[in-house]
């Protein structure tokens, strides 16, 4: 079982997400244990508080180090070999860019322990000595760590095995060998006088395997080529 640790300020953020569809089955069966902690309840502060003003001045609050170090160190096994099989990863916009790669590099660890950044920022100490990995989702600016998480959140537990029902769906989604996914269809074959292509409507799974082929690879060449450029790099 996938266990993965949330550390937020922002804890009330994650119920809908984390109680909906195929995140809320995964944790039903048992395929994964998702916990989110309020970062206040490691605060030594009176009044529970985990930010300060940045050194050197400037606009915002800053994370502060001692709560988010002693929320990871509850958090991480003790064991040697269990700590091996975890990640820190903090959900920050200088973060490598989250992919399908990254993902399954993920989904193979046994326990992943997710820090949402916020504010101006957060300590340097954080990044430098807590995290194994830093991880974004885009290049533009959000309120906090929060939303990135339940974006990775989502991305790693369909991945892990047993949580999607037919384990080929995974083998045919966008991304998966750098292709995006082909064109879907359903009932009717005929709607409003736009008709489904012939060959889905052949029977021939020989056919219809090689037309999704390349219509993976036409879709990828027309709206993402930079996919191919890398999959030949």
């Amino acid at each position: 079982m996938l266990r993965i640790d949330i550390i937020t300020i922002f804890p009330g953020m994650f119920d809908p997400v984390l109680n909906e569809s195929i995140v809320k089955r995964a944790q039903a069966k048992k395929k994964v244990s998702i916990r989110v902690h309020d970062l206040r309840a490691y605060s030594k502060e009176k009044h529970r508080k985990v930010d300060d003003r940045p050194f050197g001045g400037g606009s915002g609050m800053v994370l502060c180090p001692e709560p988010l170090f002693a929320a990871v160190k509850a958090l991480l096994p003790r064991a040697k070999a269990q700590r091996a099989r975890t990640q820190v990863v903090l959900l920050c916009p200088q973060g490598a860019t989250l992919d399908q790669k990254t993902a399954r590099q993920l989904a193979g660890y046994s326990r992943l322990i997710l820090i949402c950044g916020h504010y101006e920022g957060i300590d340097e100490r954080v990044r430098a000595f807590l995290a194994d990995r830093e991880i974004s989702i885009g290049d533009y600016v959000l309120t906090g760590g929060e939303l990135p998480a339940m974006v990775l959140v989502d991305c790693v537990v369909r991945l892990v095995p047993g949580v999607l029902g037919d384990k080929n769906s995974l083998n045919f989604e966008s991304f998966e060998g750098n292709l995006l996914e082909y064109p879907q269809y359903t009932r009717p074959a005929d709607f409003q006088g736009m008709s489904v292509p012939a060959v889905l409507l052949s029977g021939d799974h020989t056919k219809i395997e090689h037309w999704r082929k390349a219509q993976a690879l036409k879709r990828t060449q027309e709206r993402r080529p930079d996919l191919l450029r890398a999959k030949s790099a």
